[in-house]
């Protein structure tokens, strides 16, 4: 048995190995961060578009038993005029006929917070559904209307009669 040797090849040296690793590094380094906000971005649109759909369903619901639900946008919403309605009983309501199924939690794996007032009498809000965005946490029952700074995912965002009353869009506010 002979082992035979090529003079003229050679391999990588410590150096190009380590360099090497180095620029893999850096250029994870850059992606990670905006690959991590990627993912909150899509849990936030996703938790809108899950809005929007049980909203939907909801307003068409409210259209069909009490002729035509008037929205309407004010500079001051509250959530104190609504009660708290639970995903089972908007099971019972709206499918199969109005939406496929209501989802229990929003983007982050909060729960939703549904709520309607059926006492529309003097132009009182009538639904809202409410994420509570990535921390869980409720910001308050009432909101100034209009949105907020998009990258700010621990922000309620809240439908309500047929629009969003808080959301995530642009980039320039003064809400903080």
């Amino acid at each position: 048995m002979r082992c035979h040797i090529r003079v003229g090849q050679k391999g990588f040296t410590l150096i190009e190995l380590l360099l090497v690793i180095a620029i893999i590094g850096l250029i994870a380094a850059m992606l990670i961060p905006n690959l991590l906000d990627a993912l909150q971005k899509a849990k936030q649109k996703r938790t809108m578009a899950d809005e929007r759909l049980v909203g939907t369903a909801m307003m068409s619901w409210l259209t069909d038993q009490d002729g035509a639900a008037a929205a309407g946008q004010g500079a001051m919403f509250s959530m104190d005029v609504y009660s708290v309605v639970t995903p089972g009983q908007l099971r019972a309501t709206l499918v199969p006929q109005y939406i496929q199924t209501i989802p229990l939690t929003d983007g982050w794996v909060n729960s939703y917070d549904y709520r309607m007032n059926l006492n529309t009498a003097g132009g009182n809000q009538v639904m809202s559904i409410r994420s509570f965005g990535r921390d869980g946490l409720a910001e308050g029952t009432e909101y100034s209307t209009g949105a907020f700074r998009p990258t700010d995912y621990d922000r309620d965002i809240v439908w309500a009669d047929g629009f969003f009353v808080r959301w995530p869009e642009g980039v320039n506010f003064s809400d903080p």
